[in-house]
């Protein structure tokens, strides 16, 4: 989930963030701007809570420890101004200082961990994210098959605003201190370096992973842990990040945003029609998207001919009706690509990925008027999850709700700034570390976060041998899909073993 889901609205009502408050500060009267008459008084986080879990992977057992608390954050002057909640999983045994660390964040900004969790890296995972899967699917968890914890303990970190973490100061002073792109990526750099120091693992190799709008702050975050707080990251991995916002931009213009995303339209196409998804099926839109698309776009309506060639060609990939292309000019926006994708069926794709399809309540609407099918599908089985994991499983006993997807942040998310610096920071922290390793995942079916952007991003690179670029069957969460999973599992092992 990224900035842009959010701003477009789909998201609304999912999950709204408590009011920025003020807890023991409130008590005495001391804080930050604001009179703290004004503020509500949070009762106290518990103390963290462990408890001791098993899980079953390729035939062994392994033993680990859940942790849940609360790490502070501090103004300059020392006064606690907001508490992120981290969830932590370390396999148990004798503590071996080389044993990996990996720090993981999700995206909107306004998405809380769990997606990651639940459904991608942690032991245990509730499914989401596939063809069917409904808000009343079962909330049990079960083993994952694709967890990282046989090769690296990991931490799960909920920015304020989002799962229990929380700002205790008020809202606009919140805003400058959490919603903002700079201090978002310097307070969670200070997360990982806390939590380092107060569990001892410092020395121990380090790993950074974001999905979507978290694979925006992974490469600024691993850059400002780098150069900011003395902490080197040996590996970094996107999944299915929002690297470079400006690429689409601009539509009446540039020719970017029909060219990243049209191979995600084909491969949504492929995949109907039963090709397999991989780099020989995919190779001819690439080059046609990277080619002669682009030479007809910037030519316009003064090249009747070569409007008529974009058309035919965006037909035959995407499976549109002529009609359409012709009447959108071959420039086809992905929330109506969606649309009428299935209108004939009376059905809806999810920009998450686009054949994961569900009824559309209003089909004769001339506009979209239903939230996404996957969204709308993935907030209750993972609220309700986590929720049972850490007040039942865990016993954090905490008051208040969860928000595993907050609008309020995305609302009150800083104005006027486009998401920049995450492919320079990339860049610099590969050139200032000959060690570290960076891989990139996508799924070919995403159009909220097309896959076709990263890999015109990578092949610019200087050294692209150091930054993979993997692709799988599926769209966003592509991990919902049992062969996606561990393709990607095996990948990431692969990039542990070469740092």
């Amino acid at each position: 989930m990224h900035r842009r889901m959010v701003v477009a609205g789909l998201a609304a009502g999912l999950g709204l963030a408590a009011a920025p408050a003020l807890a023991d500060e409130a008590k005495d009267g001391k804080g930050g701007s604001g009179d703290a008459r004004d503020r509500i008084d949070l009762p106290p986080f518990p103390a963290d809570a462990s408890v001791k879990q098993t899980m079953r992977l390729g035939g062994r057992t392994l033993g680990y420890t859940v942790t849940v608390g609360a790490l502070p954050v501090r103004d300059e002057k020392g006064r606690k101004v907001g508490e992120v909640v981290c969830t932590s999983y370390v396999l148990d045994g004798v503590r071996d200082v080389g044993r990996p660390v990996t720090f993981a964040f999700n995206g909107g900004p306004g998405a809380a961990s769990v997606y990651l969790n639940l459904g991608a890296i942690g032991p245990k995972r509730v499914q989401f994210g596939a063809q069917g899967d409904a808000p009343s699917d079962s909330a049990v968890l079960v083993d994952n098959p694709g967890t990282w914890l046989d090769f690296s303990d990991m931490v799960f970190v909920d920015p304020v605003g989002t799962g229990y973490s929380r700002s205790l100061v008020d809202l606009e002073e919140t805003k400058k201190r959490f919603w903002s792109i700079k201090a978002d990526i310097e307070y969670l750099g200070r997360i990982v370096f806390d939590w380092l120091v107060k569990n001892g693992r410092m020395a121990s190799p380090k790993y950074v992973v974001g999905e979507s709008y978290g694979g925006f702050r992974a490469p600024r975050i691993t850059r400002y842990l780098q150069t900011g707080l003395g902490v080197g990251i040996n590996g970094l991995v996107m999944v299915s990040p929002y690297l470079e916002p400006p690429a689409d931009q601009a539509p009446d213009f540039s020719p970017m945003p029909w060219v990243i995303t049209l191979p995600s339209m084909a491969a949504a196409n492929y995949e109907r029609q039963g090709k397999p998804l991989n780099a020989q099926t995919m190779a001819e839109v690439e080059a046609y998207a990277r080619g002669e698309f682009v030479t007809d776009l910037m030519k316009g309506r003064r090249d009747p001919a070569a409007a008529q060639r974009i058309v035919q060609r965006v037909t035959a990939y995407t499976g549109l009706d002529p009609a359409f292309v012709q009447q959108s000019g071959g420039r086809i926006d992905s929330f109506t690509f969606l649309r009428e994708l299935y209108r004939k069926e009376g059905k809806i794709g999810s920009w998450y990925d686009t054949n994961v399809t569900a009824q559309d309540p209003f089909p004769w609407s001339a506009q979209r008027r239903t939230g996404d099918t996957i969204l709308d599908a993935l907030i209750a089985p993972t609220t309700s999850a986590i929720v049972d994991l850490t007040t039942r499983i865990v016993g954090w006993k905490v008051e208040g709700r969860y928000n595993a997807l907050s609008n309020e942040v995305g609302e009150n998310w800083e104005k006027g700034v486009e998401l920049q610096d995450a492919v320079t920071d990339l860049r610099q922290s590969v050139a200032t570390d000959p060690k570290m390793r960076a891989l990139i995942v996508h799924g070919y079916n995403d159009l909220s976060c097309p896959y076709f952007a990263s890999k015109l991003i990578v092949d610019q690179m200087p050294e692209p041998d150091r930054i993979k670029l993997n692709l799988y069957p599926g769209g966003h969460m592509f991990y919902s899909r049992p062969g996606s999973m561990e393709a990607f599992r095996g990948d990431v092992m692969a990039l542990f073993r070469a740092t």
